[in-house]
């Protein structure tokens, strides 16, 4: 992931706030499209880089529009795709097994990441409703990355700049791992991790 990180920066990092926040775009979008690629680190890297209230509400605002694209990219793709019954079957199974089993799952997905590439999920459950899983993708990127940011800002107000990047850094790394966690614990739960 870092080369590919480090591509886009190349790319855009000399532009100031603006790049930032295509970088932040950029990844945001590969991680919603393509694989995971920790964007909860490059949206705390480019609040650091311009600590203040509209900056972090335009970093929400990329991470939104990222995700739906990403998210709904990959929904039109697999929709325009055969799937075979076979993996249609086994999706619907494995979103029974899950804590919520409706489009709420997309909420509980910031917390602990159940549905990876959450566009073919979307596409292939043929009783979710596109219009309320962007609802519910919205939601939970305000909430996700709003908490983020108080916690950051607080981190900013009692911490100096380096200090409080690093501690920043640690706490995004560590609700990471309890995400992961979470996630692992729930699928051994339910029997997926030997599937």
């Amino acid at each position: 992931m870092g080369t590919v990180s480090d591509f886009i920066y190349g790319l855009f990092g000399d532009y100031g706030d603006a790049g930032l926040l295509i970088c932040v775009f950029l990844i945001f979008l590969i991680d919603a499209l393509i694989f995971p690629a920790l964007p909860e680190v490059f949206f705390i890297l480019g609040y650091d880089y311009n600590p203040t209230p509209t900056y972090g509400v335009l970093l929400i605002a990329m991470a939104i529009a990222a995700e739906l694209i990403g998210v709904f990219s990959l929904y039109f793709v697999v929709k325009r795709i055969r799937i075979p019954k076979k993996i249609k079957s086994l999706v619907d199974r494995y979103v029974g097994f899950l804590v919520v089993s409706d489009e709420k799952i997309l909420l509980v997905n910031r917390i602990a990441p159940m549905i990876p590439f959450a566009g073919a999920f979307i596409a292939m459950i043929d009783s979710w409703d596109p219009k309320k899983c962007a609802v519910y993708i919205v939601i939970g990127c305000i909430v996700k990355y709003g908490v983020i940011l108080l916690a950051t800002g607080y981190f900013y107000a009692y911490f100096s700049g380096p200090v409080a990047f690093r501690v920043t850094v640690v706490f995004v790394l560590a609700v990471i791992a309890v995400s992961l966690t979470a996630s692992y614990i729930r699928k051994r739960k339910s029997g997926w991790d030997k599937a």
